[in-house]
């Protein structure tokens, strides 16, 4: 009896470690199987997750499990910072960011909830892309110089749209104010769609943006874009100067877009998403499409798009630090 009781006893431990195993198979399983969701910082129908959406469908092609976008937007894209910070570092989730969130934002907020150094891992870079001025439908400027001109007549004060606020468009606002010599402040948006509202609205007279983000309403005629940064005009805007060209140096700096992973992702993961995003860009149609949109893409892999990142961050410390911004 003693012994036959052992035995039970013995039996329902080993059910209970194969149950456990099981579990933690099927778990792994899931984990290696289950959908990629790709964060991003902005609400659905600005620049960044169009193009979120257009590499998410060819993504999950190259993967072999589905690939979601999720918007988590909000504080120029801390939530969804925050949101990657927090998530399993299993490969199955990224956030899709440009320069801001990446490299702007740790540096004008005192806590914004998360570390990129720490807290993420640089996956791969997919392209760069100037900021750019431009005017609203009813706004009768075609060039920099007459919508400065404009501003003048209306008492000296305008208002730009940005994205986010303390974000680069920001500074960039500030910077013209101070070489035109007017009142011009920065109104910070949610994301460039309600921005672009607005702008299509003529509730708001100017924005500074991304390329990506002004493009397609560019093309149609219901904005005009009128100055861009870089160091050489965009193939995709041969007509429209630089600032540099307006007499505007020291913005010549690119930003970058990348895919950013939390922070203890495995290799192999890391390198298999990687992977996946250059067979991705390699595709013509792909390219043609992320062009349009205003981007010059590129693929960067880990390495180098930390490089990317590091050089930009830095660029913008000393910009930062010039202008007197303090940290909110």
């Amino acid at each position: 009896m003693v012994n036959w009781m052992a035995g039970m006893r013995r039996a329902a431990a080993l059910g209970t470690r194969v149950a456990v195993v099981s579990a933690l198979m099927v778990a792994a399983a899931q984990a290696q199987t289950g959908a990629v969701r790709i964060l991003v910082g902005f609400p659905a129908g600005g620049g960044t997750d169009a193009i979120a959406r257009t590499l998410a469908d060819k993504l999950k092609d190259q993967l072999g499990v589905p690939v979601v976008v999720e918007n988590k937007a909000g504080a120029g894209g801390q939530i969804a910072a925050q949101t990657l910070k927090a998530a399993a570092p299993d490969g199955n989730t990224v956030f899709l960011s440009h320069d801001h969130t990446i490299s702007i934002l740790p540096q004008v907020v005192k806590n914004p909830g998360f570390d990129p150094a720490k807290d993420f891992v640089p996956v791969a870079g997919f392209a760069t892309f100037v900021n750019a001025l431009a005017v609203s439908g009813g706004t009768p400027a075609k060039t920099t110089a007459e919508y400065m001109a404009w501003v003048r007549s209306q008492g000296g004060k305008g208002t730009l749209g940005v994205p986010a606020p303390a974000s680069t468009p920001e500074f960039l606002v500030k910077v013209l104010g101070e070489k035109y010599k007017l009142d011009l402040l920065a109104a910070p948006y949610r994301g460039s769609a309600p921005m672009m509202a607005d702008m299509l609205g003529n509730q708001i007279a100017a924005g500074v943006g991304s390329v990506p983000d002004f493009i397609e309403n560019h093309k149609a005629g219901k904005i005009r874009i009128v100055a861009v940064l870089g160091g050489s005009r965009q193939a995709i805007l041969p007509d429209v100067p630089t600032f540099s060209e307006l007499g505007l140096a020291g913005l010549e700096d690119m930003p970058y877009y990348g895919l950013f992973a939390p922070a203890g992702t495995p290799k192999a993961a890391i390198d298999k998403l990687s992977d996946a995003l250059a067979k991705v860009l390699a595709q013509p149609e792909v390219k043609d499409h992320l062009t349009a949109m205003g981007l010059t893409v590129g693929f960067m892999n880990q390495q180098q798009l930390a490089k990317r990142e590091q050089a930009y961050t830095q660029v913008w410390a000393k910009l930062i630090k010039a202008s007197g911004f303090q940290a909110q």
